[in-house]
């Protein structure tokens, strides 16, 4: 079995849940934006929840199949339409062979995930399926979807069956305005002074037109002011730089002092610009789904309540696996 892409969308490529235990030699951990979602959109076919999907931004391709198959949607509500006709998000529903998906116009979320029963089967790279397209590594040809392109599907699980579906509070997307995304102070806390760390948890920011599976960039917000220094060998002479460093996944720099990046999936490992904080695991999915323009507010909080989120998170997808077994 094959799916024809007949239209790639914006930015479609293969993501699964990433590629662990790399970053120290500089390839990032690649994988859905929004884990949730894609371990959702295997479910409801049968597939593991770590199987490859197609991760679609803002718009989504237009698809041929040339057998039958199960499929699912979810993440961004982004309507799928199968030969024109509507159907449903969040659920499982049959594809025949030769019949096309397509979607409607984005209204809600930014990314959406694509699954079939089987999988994408493109080969494993590092361990994983993901596309890192900086690299050129995984995925399809190490790049994004375009017109012509064939993916292979692996064998569907028996569990694959239609009419499936995920409850609306099991699916963890963003909720309310603005949204927030929990942080943690960094090492670097220091540079900055007292006001300008109240500042940046006081503040409302933007999502600005710089955000993709590299970095979430942000506008909106008061320049931060820094503790003057006299700067260290090897580092730059801006007061946001710092001696190279690691940079964890979620890190939020700051280049200059002005709009703060929170790296993401594709982001590099390391580098010479000051950690303001980093956003906790358990928010890192929501970030994936915001748009543009989106007002949010970054919130302070220590490693109880970030291991406490975190096991929230896990007990959700923990009722989400009991609600689709």
């Amino acid at each position: 079995m094959a799916i024809k892409v007949l239209k790639p969308g914006l930015a479609t490529t293969v993501q699964d849940l990433g590629r662990p235990g790399y970053y120290h030699i500089g390839i990032p951990l690649s994988g859905g934006m929004d884990r949730h979602a894609l371990a959702a959109a295997n479910l409801l076919v049968g597939n593991p929840e770590g199987a490859a999907v197609l991760e679609a931004v803002f718009m989504g391709p237009e698809l041929e199949f040339t057998e039958d198959a199960i499929v699912a949607i979810t993440g961004a509500e982004l309507p799928p339409k199968l030969d024109g006709e509507p159907r449903e998000t969040w659920t499982s529903f049959k594809v025949k062979r030769g019949q096309i998906l397509s979607f409607d116009f984005l209204k809600q979320g930014a990314r959406g995930y694509i699954a079939v029963a089987g999988g994408i089967d493109v080969p494993v790279v590092l361990g994983s399926r993901s596309t890192y397209a900086l690299g050129a590594l995984g995925g399809f040809n190490g790049r994004k979807l375009e017109a012509g392109d064939e993916l292979p599907v692996g064998r569907a699980a028996a569990a694959a069956k239609e009419g499936r579906t995920v409850a609306k509070d099991l699916r963890g997307q963003p909720a309310g305005m603005p949204t927030e995304l929990r942080a943690m102070p960094g090492l670097y806390w220091h540079r900055i002074t007292e006001a300008a760390g109240n500042g940046f948890f006081s503040d409302t920011w933007k999502v600005a037109p710089e955000a993709d599976r590299i970095g979430y960039r942000f506008k909106g917000g008061k320049p931060l002011e820094f503790v003057p220094r006299e700067p260290p060998f090897g580092a730059g002479s801006d007061p946001s730089n710092i001696t190279d460093a690691c940079y964890p996944y979620g890190s939020i720099q700051v280049p200059g002092g002005t709009e703060p990046i929170v790296l993401h999936r594709d982001a590099v490992s390391g580098g010479g610009y000051f950690m303001v904080g980093t956003v906790i695991a358990a928010d890192m999915d929501l970030i994936g789904q915001l748009q543009p323009n989106t007002p949010v507010k970054f919130v302070k909080v220590g490693m109880d309540q970030a291991i406490a989120a975190r096991k929230d998170r896990a007990e959700l997808l923990g009722r989400l696996r009991t609600a689709l077994a």
